[in-house]
């Protein structure tokens, strides 16, 4: 046991000790944080990207557009020639 606690007070909780014990919670915390901001991050960064046709619904959804033009942007999406169903 010797080296451990020495009465003199020089023992591993000497002043080294106190700074070896600071600095691993530093670095303990430190890992903590980035760690969290890392995983927090990494969740808003998946971006879903919206499809033409699911952007036309919500723009008839959202009232931007109206029923004809839905129909009219819907058959251009769909590969159809623009006034495949208008000339009755």
């Amino acid at each position: 046991m010797m080296g451990w606690y020495r009465g003199d007070g020089y023992g591993w909780m000497s002043g080294g000790g106190w700074l070896m014990m600071g600095l691993f919670w530093i670095l303990i915390i430190g890992i903590g944080i980035w760690l969290v901001t890392w995983l927090t991050r990494k969740e808003k960064s998946v971006v879903r990207e919206e499809s033409p046709r699911q952007i036309l619904d919500r723009r008839l959804a959202s009232g931007e557009i109206d029923p004809a033009q839905y129909a009219q942007a819907r058959r251009l999406i769909e590969g159809h020639s623009p006034d495949a169903g208008e000339n009755k």
